[in-house]
């Protein structure tokens, strides 16, 4: 058996704690129903919610140019109505994205709203956001007030999965009263299928097999370094299958994240081959500050260089990461992830 992204694996289990309440000593059970069977179930279901309601068009592009979060207003069209001027039927207005998850066929679908003008995160980056959850029925399960920040995989599947669709601000600034304005930052609404969500667990206010609805504005992101290697964690999933995966059953699997085989995923591991060396201590960090964005982006690099990331200063300059995958004995397999 294949496990899948320990992390999530983690909150998944609190949460099905957490939602087993007990009555007069009787404790509720959830049937865990087939991942494939319960995706045809909740893809009917979100087709038809995308079928018979409309959003408020007319009210973002060129005339708006800083929607937000409140601007969004998705109706149900009753029977016998027409569909408002100025207003899409959702079914003709959301993209389409096909995603396998614990090894089942998924489709979930995003109505992009403002791609936004920064940075797009990876699915293991964090992201500062403000959000507002819905069920099909249109009950509010969770909001924000003001800007939150997570790590994408420490959310629900769907998160990291449709997320990386946008990018973040363009800019932003200080009001210099305790407020931030962000500009021109991704804007959108998600639909995710319950086994991109919670699937047999529930909380307090969503039930088991629930589908969800998440409205969303991407204003910033980081990268993140969970073992603080020097190698980002989206580098880390060396099968790029979006997960951080570990075959307990093979710690020898070399088709998972762990490349030493002791069960720790790369990304939490600060020793990823297991020779007794950091990573840390088997690539090479450099660092150019730049005046422009532009030029450092436009650094040359070596097949064994890759930018990792930018940062502007607040001095208005850039400066940018370079990583090197050195490869002493010359085999092809970088020194960090080289066993011998």
């Amino acid at each position: 058996m294949t496990i899948r992204k320990i992390a999530l694996c983690i909150l998944c289990l609190t949460i099905s704690f957490l939602s087993c309440n007990k009555d007069d000593n009787n404790t509720i059970t959830v049937e865990i129903r087939d991942r494939a069977e319960q995706q045809i179930t909740d893809n009917d279901s979100i087709i038809g919610y995308l079928e018979t309601h409309y959003y408020n068009s007319s009210d973002f592009g060129m005339s708006n140019t800083s929607p937000s979060l409140n601007d969004i207003i998705i109706s149900e069209l009753l029977e016998g109505e027409t569909i408002p001027d100025g207003h899409t039927l959702l079914i003709n207005a959301v993209e389409t994205k096909t995603v396998v998850y614990a090894e089942t066929d998924y489709e979930y679908y995003i109505l992009k709203l403002n791609q936004g003008g920064g940075d797009s995160p990876s699915f293991a980056d964090r992201v500062r956001v403000n959000y507002e959850g819905r069920l099909l029925d249109e009950t509010i399960f969770d909001s924000t007030s003001n800007p939150v920040t997570f790590d994408l995989i420490s959310l629900v599947p769907g998160w990291s999965k449709a997320i990386p669709n946008f990018s973040t601000a363009e800019s932003f600034n200080d009001a210099g009263d305790g407020t931030i304005d962000f500009y021109n930052y991704g804007l959108g609404v998600m639909f995710l299928p319950s086994g991109l969500g919670y699937f047999s667990s529930a909380t307090a206010n969503i039930n088991s097999y629930s589908p969800l609805i998440f409205k969303i504005e991407l204003l910033q992101m980081s990268q993140n370094d969970d073992d603080g290697d020097g190698i980002p964690s989206f580098m880390e999933d060396l099968n790029g299958d979006g997960e951080f995966t570990v075959n307990f059953n093979d710690l020898n699997d070399t088709t998972d994240d762990d490349t030493d085989g002791d069960g720790t995923p790369n990304y939490a591991d600060t020793d990823d081959d297991g020779d007794g060396v950091l990573t840390a201590n088997e690539i090479i960090v450099t660092t150019y500050n730049k005046a422009t964005k532009e030029e450092v982006e436009s650094l040359p690099l070596a097949e064994n260089e890759i930018l990792i990331k930018i940062k502007k200063e607040l001095d208005g300059t850039f400066t940018g990461t370079v990583i090197t995958l050195t490869d002493t004995d010359g085999d092809g397999t970088p020194d960090y992830l080289d066993k011998a």
